[in-house]
Order: structure tokens, then sequence, then C-alpha cells
């Protein structure tokens, strides 16, 4: 997301990210000078360019120059477990042709900076620029119509050498190639055009079973499959079929429904800020891909599933619309209980996103024992990106909207703070909640429904609210089923059979709701 007030080309973010060190202060509303003293100064300097043939007009936004050691191109960085460097800069009304400089002596406001141990120098460095022309895209250096430049090595700091980078390319879009056997649908959502006074469109994958061309009269179940964090229904294109032998010679007609957003990932819920993806879904797609494919257009013939913020999505569409599908199997969904928001109670008095306690910095992700990203870290990196970041998607569902149009934070980018008020604003997406203040009417809809699986060793600390969850659910007398899986985490809890074994679970629901053949 990007700052209220954009600052001028000359004023930038210096944001040298260093893999596990964490080194780098929170961003918020920080003016700061980037000088430093001759002595310690590593002498780099970068000049970004754009011409009118990318860009005709002056560009009001963010710029950036990746640095990496580890990638051809350092655009495609920074990455979340080994993040690499990066420097950005918020311009308003920057023209083409006209040098903006990035380089230590830099002063920036609005803004944080990091605490470097010593003078950074870029010697060997690869660098590259980029320009997020395109609002709409999430992706910064790989983002549909963003510009970038060649790529280029850095001198020794000491060597005083200016080194140019002219944006004068642009990511192509990113084209669907459909196959016999998957193709894209795209439906046309007049709630969120309206919403955003732009056109804007549902989109997924769809997989066609084996069957499909030997019957034309057949018609088949169908799994609604969403992606997490990142993933779109790109992820979903097959140039074969899926090989299924399943009771009755059962087959179904498979979507990845697209989850990405500007802001990061809607979870196909109705927002303030990212619009009615939830509506749009039911009352839009759905409707136009019974008629478009040879589905059962029933509630009981429709399954969701999906993993980490696609698990917290499959969960919260079924219950939001619990009559319209029959069944969802969500494994490792974000939190589903705001008691326990990645190890944080969101709703306790005095917490803070960045600290416990006893004031020992929080963790955010994790392999074993062993922590992989600090809270504090990883929300200076997203702030210092720009809209789109796991974090800030968050905020942009569940928080309302602010005076500026934007999402209102969750909590204090530099102190951690956690604001009380939009917290409990965000009870309404609570699914624990929910459930406990919806259940004299979801109880007979939701029965026999809700599947929940995660491992208790949970990469980003998910498990606490699943626990929490199922003990709710219990206490509602809900037969759901929450299944917390010893020794997996985020990325294994699939493996060892539970994919199979949801398919299978399926198949027994859908075929518990058929008539009995002769």
């Amino acid at each position: 997301m990007m700052n209220d007030r954009p600052v001028h080309a000359g004023r930038c973010l210096l944001l040298l990210l260093a893999a596990g060190t964490g080194l780098y202060s929170s961003p918020a509303v920080l003016a700061q000078d980037l000088s430093q003293p001759a002595a310690a100064a590593a002498g780099w300097k970068v000049q970004v360019s754009f011409p009118a043939e990318v860009h005709q007009k002056p560009f009001t936004g963010r710029v950036y120059v990746f640095f990496s050691r580890q990638r051809e191109e350092p655009r495609t960085g920074p990455g979340w477990f080994r993040p690499e460097l990066f420097v950005s800069q918020d311009v308003m009304k920057w023209p083409p042709g006209e040098p903006l400089e990035f380089s230590p002596a830099t002063r920036k406001t609005g803004l944080s900076t990091p605490s470097l141990p010593a003078p950074f120098d870029p010697a060997g460095y690869r660098a590259q620029a980029v320009i997020r022309f395109n609002p709409y895209e999430r992706e910064v250096g790989t983002g549909t119509g963003n510009g970038f430049s060649r790529v280029a090595i850095m001198p020794a700091g000491e060597s005083g050498e200016t080194v140019s980078l002219e944006v004068n390319q642009l990511v192509p879009p990113r084209k669907f190639e459909n196959t016999r056997w998957s193709r894209e649908f795209r439906v046309r959502s007049e709630l969120l055009s309206r919403f955003h006074q732009r056109d804007v469109f549902v989109k997924g994958c769809v997989t066609l079973p084996a069957s499909w061309y030997d019957d034309a009269e057949r018609r088949y179940p169908v799994i609604f499959a969403i992606p997490g964090f990142g993933g779109t229904h790109f992820m979903g294109r097959r140039t074969e079929p899926i090989a299924e032998n399943n009771p009755q010679g059962v087959e179904f007609l498979r979507v990845t429904l697209d989850p990405s957003c500007p802001l990061g990932h809607h979870v196909f819920a109705d927002s303030d800020n990212n619009g009615p993806w939830g509506r749009a879904l039911v009352d839009e797609f759905l409707p136009a891909f019974d008629r478009e494919f040879r589905t059962i257009p029933e509630a009981e013939s429709r399954f969701l599933t999906g993993h980490s913020s696609g698990g917290w999505s499959s969960l919260w569409l079924q219950i939001q619309h619990p009559t319209t599908f029959g069944g969802t199997w969500s494994t490792a969904p974000d939190p589903v209980d705001f008691r326990d928001y990645q190890q944080v109670n969101l709703y306790q008095p005095g917490n803070n996103i960045y600290t416990d306690g006893n004031g020992q910095p929080r963790p955010l992700a994790r392999s074993g024992e062993q922590v992989l990203l600090w809270y504090r870290d990883f929300a200076g990196m997203e702030w210092s990106l720009g809209h789109g970041g796991q974090l800030h998607s968050f905020e942009a569902v569940f928080s309302p909207q602010s005076a500026t149009g934007r999402p209102q934070l969750l909590f204090d980018r530099r102190t951690g703070e956690i604001d009380l008020e939009v917290a409990r604003s965000w009870e309404k997406y609570d699914i624990r909640l929910n459930l406990e203040r919806n259940w004299p009417r979801l109880k007979q809809p939701l029965a026999g429904k809700l599947h929940v699986f995660m491992g208790d060793q949970d990469t980003f600390y998910l498990e606490g609210a699943a626990v929490l969850l199922k003990k709710a659910l219990a206490d509602l007398g809900s037969d759901a089923v929450v299944e917390i899986h010893p020794g997996r985490d985020h990325s294994n809890l699939l493996a060892g059979g539970l994919r199979e074994r949801i398919r299978q679970e399926m198949v027994e629901t859908f075929l518990a709701t058929r008539p009995a053949q002769p």
C-alpha cells in the first residue's frame, strides 16, 4: 500500500534486507535523513529513467532498484525466506527522460530506514530497476504492465561510478493457453465492475474429466479449489485429465479459482476494500459456469477445497453460503479465530504484533524449531514493496475503509501496536465467532459439511487458531471434522495420503446424495 502522500522524486526509502539479520526497522511515518558521514558511506549511485515510448505521461507511484547475487533477474525478488536487497522511492509527476537518483546520500520522508551495521558495498551485485506502472497488479517486478530495465553489474561503491538503468521494457500480459483438458473461464462481474468502476472478471481454470468427450449428455459434480496467497487459476492448467478410479465411476469437473486482486488475496469475501467477491462468485460466476459446462447444478454436487489463504476462503464460502455448496475440505487455513492470529490475541488490550508480553520479538514463520521470519522484519519488507503483500492483504479484506480510501491498518507499522477499534471491526470475519453467533441458523445446513485439517507444527503458526475452532465447534455440538495432524507443517500437511482421502470423502459424500443404482 502506498503512503497517503506520495513524495517527490529525490526522496526515497532505502531498504537493505539481509536474510536472517533483521537489520531494518518497520516502515511507518518516520522522517529520517539517509545521508551518511563520508567515512561510513559506500558511494554507490544508481540513476533510473524511463522513455516516453513506454509511458508517455509523468508517473506518480513507486520506483524500485532490486539487487541480487542469487537471481539472474533481481526484479523477481526479494522472496520471503531469503530476501535480498532493494531500494524504493515514491515519486509524484516524474516526467519521462528525467533521471531519478538512488544513493546512500538521498533523503527521504514518510517511510523507515534500516540500521546498517556497515556501509553497503554493491560490488558484484546484479541491479535492475522497476517502475510500478500498473496500480492494479499485486506483483511488483513481474506484474503485467509494470516497467523494468536491463540487468547491470554494480561496480565497487568506492569507484564513484554511476549506474544508469533505463526502464524501457514492460511485463507482457500473461496469456492462458487452453488445452484439450483445461480451459480458462471468465465471467465479467457487474457487481465488482460497478464497485471498482472498471471491468473486473471472476476467473477460473476448468479441468475436464477423462470421459468428457465420450458422452455429450453426462453431467458431473464439481470441485472448486482455491489457491493460497500468490496463487492464481493458472495453477490448475493441465495437458491431460486427472486419472480417477473412484467408486461407481465418479468423475469431477474441477475449477481452480483465481483469488488474486490488486491488494493481495480477496479470499472470496465481501469486503469494504476489495468489493463483493463472495456474491460475485455465487450470484454471477456459478450460474454462468452451470450454463457453460455440464454440471449437476445442485449444492450437493459442489465441493470446496483450498490450502492456506485458499483454506480460509473455502471455509468462509461454505459458512456464508451453506446451501450453495455441499461441503468444504479446508487445509491449513489462515487464522480462523482471531484470539490466535498467528499467536496474537487481537482482542486483548495491550497486545503487540511485533513483541510478546515479555518484550521478545514475535516469529512469523518457522521450520521445526528454527525461526525463518520475524513479524517486524516481514512487515517492513512488505510495506516497502507496497500494496499486495500478505499482511496488508488481511487488512484489505477484514478492515473498514479509511478516510483516504485505503484499508484501515490493524497495527502501527513502526511500533507494532494493535488498533483495538480496527481489531473489533474484524469480528465479522472471525470464523469461530461467525459460527458461534449464527449457530441456530447454520447448524442444520452445515451438517456434515465442515472438514478442516492442520499440522501441529504449521510453518506460519496457524495451528493455535484451528485448535480453538475445534473446541468451539465441539462445544456447539457440531459434527464438523477438525483434525490437527502431528508432525505436519504447512507444506507437507497433504502428504501421506490426506490429499487422496479428501477426494475419496468427496466421492462418498456425492454418492450419498444420489439415488441408489438398480
